[in-house]
C-alpha cells in the first residue's frame, strides 16, 4: 500500500456512496434491495470488510463467498455491473493510487466469488475453458 492516503473514513465515504447508486441501478437495484434489510447495518458491514481488505484493519468477520451463493440470482453482468459502478465511484472519490488499490481488489475478490459460484470470468466466456491460441501441426 505503498504512499496509500486511504483511511476508515474515506472508505466509509466511497462505500456510502457505492452502495447508494447500487440501489437505485437498474440491473443491481433489484437483486440487492431483495437481499438487504437494513441498507445501514450492510453498509457498516461492507466498510468493515474494505478496510480489513485494504488497510489490512482485521475487522471484518464473515464468509462472502458462502454469503453470494445464497443469492442464487446472481450472475455474470451483475458482478460486471458491479464493477463498473466500483471503478466509476472510487475515481470519483479517489486519487489515481488509491482508486488503483482499490480496483486491485475489488478484480481479485470478483474473480474469486465468480470462480467460487461457477460463474464465467467475463461475459460470453464458458467457464473454466482454456482459449485456443494456435493449431497444433
Amino acid at each position: 500500500m505503498q504512499d496509500s492516503k486511504l483511511d476508515t473514513a474515506q472508505i466509509a465515504q466511497l462505500v456510502d456512496r457505492f452502495y447508494e447508486k447500487v440501489r437505485i441501478d437498474p440491473l443491481l437495484g433489484p437483486v440487492f434491495n431483495a437481499a438487504i434489510d437494513d441498507w445501514d447495518e450492510h453498509k457498516r458491514t461492507l466498510t468493515s470488510f474494505w478496510c480489513s481488505v485494504a488497510l489490512r484493519a482485521n475487522s471484518y468477520r464473515g464468509n462472502p463467498m458462502a454469503i453470494h451463493r445464497e443469492q442464487t440470482s446472481i450472475r455474470t453482468e451483475h458482478f460486471e455491473r458491479w464493477l463498473s459502478l466500483w471503478r466509476t465511484t472510487t475515481r470519483e472519490m479517489l486519487d489515481e493510487a488509491d482508486a488503483g488499490i482499490m480496483l486491485e481488489h475489488a478484480d481479485r475478490i470478483g474473480r474469486s466469488l465468480r470462480l467460487g459460484m461457477g460463474l464465467q470470468e467475463r461475459l460470453g466466456m464458458s467457464p473454466f475453458t482454456i482459449p485456443v491460441v494456435g493449431r497444433c501441426p
